[in-house]
């Protein structure tokens, strides 16, 4: 008999998961609504805050010279811990918007408006992520546990930004790319101006690719009140979005001049480095090409599209640490 070319979806799946995800096929069926709370079956969040993380590490490395062993720890421990404090952010995010995620089409499947979980049992899992990221944390520097605990502010704040500012990309940039500065900490033990040019670097590509994400829900948005760039910039997004790729540029690149100025190595070194934040905006242009806001697939495609973009300058800086 010919098959349905059709296959069922799992039965909880969340509309914006990623079909035929490990989650929804593999996982067990009791672990899968908190699965889906942490987002696990939507892994471009753990990317886009794990990328900044390794950024720090490998610009780190080119400023001192030095890869230790325990630089492959950090690594490492970055993966899993972005996985979970990802988990965390997210669960709290659900806990704080549930009323307006049952009212928005795109986010009333999420385990807490659709029943999966309930409040109470989403908190419990939240800080049992939490304290597992914590104990990993505790691994690093004294400087860098301190950067750790400090990042939890903005964590806090961003879930409210949307209901008191047209910018809560910024609360999210804030958080999002707080590992930059934090594990340039656990490598060197101290801040660096270079730290802080990939930080706003990071924070600007984080306005560049949520301005995007954000114009799928800016109609519900709108009718419910909710703030965000994509509603304030309208039509006038792809100006901004040029804005935000330039800034972002030119930023990674002055953290490359900082992070390697008077290094005495290699000037093809610098280069290759240089490279990186090039071959990211031009990956950010090819975004921009084929933009179209009031496509909600097209949107959703380029913003987990970030991962790659994200991947590109990591690539170069890495590159150039072998040199």
């Amino acid at each position: 008999m010919p098959q349905n070319s059709q296959t069922p979806e799992p039965a909880g799946q969340v509309s914006d998961a990623v079909r035929g995800n490990w989650v929804d096929h593999l996982a067990p069926a009791w672990s899968r609504p908190y699965l889906r709370l942490s987002r696990a079956d939507r892994p471009i969040g753990t990317w886009l805050l794990l990328l900044p993380c390794w950024w720090g590490l490998a610009l780190a490395i080119l400023h001192d010279g030095q890869a230790r062993l325990h630089d492959l720890w950090i690594f490492v421990g970055c993966g899993i811990g972005a996985w979970l404090m990802r988990g965390a952010g997210c669960t709290w995010n659900d806990i704080t918007d549930r009323d307006i995620d049952g009212s928005v089409e795109r986010t009333r499947s999420r385990p807490i408006p659709s029943g999966q979980v309930s409040v109470k049992q989403a908190v419990v899992y939240m800080a049992l992520q939490a304290l597992i990221a914590f104990g990993i944390l505790l691994t690093f520097n004294t400087a860098a546990i301190a950067m750790g605990i400090l990042s939890l502010l903005p964590v806090a704040i961003y879930p409210f930004a949307k209901r008191f500012t047209w910018w809560p990309q910024v609360f999210l940039g804030i958080a999002f790319n707080w590992g930059a500065l934090l594990v340039w900490v656990a490598h060197t033990g101290s801040l660096h101006p270079a730290a802080f040019a990939l930080y706003f670097a990071g924070m600007a590509w984080t306005l560049f690719y949520d301005t995007i994400y954000a114009h799928q829900d800016k109609e519900d948005d709108a009718l419910l009140g909710v703030k965000s760039t994509a509603r304030l910039f309208a039509e006038r997004t792809p100006q901004w979005l040029k804005r935000f790729l330039v800034l972002s540029v030119s930023l990674m690149s002055l953290a490359v001049l900082l992070a390697m100025a008077g290094r005495g190595g290699s000037p093809f070194a610098v280069l290759v480095a240089l490279l990186g934040p090039w071959a990211f905006g031009a990956h950010m242009v090819w975004q921009m090409r084929i933009l179209d806001t009031e496509d909600h697939a097209i949107c959703l495609r380029l913003f987990r599209a970030n991962r790659n973009t994200g991947l590109i300058p990591l690539l170069f800086f890495a590159g150039a640490a072998l040199l």
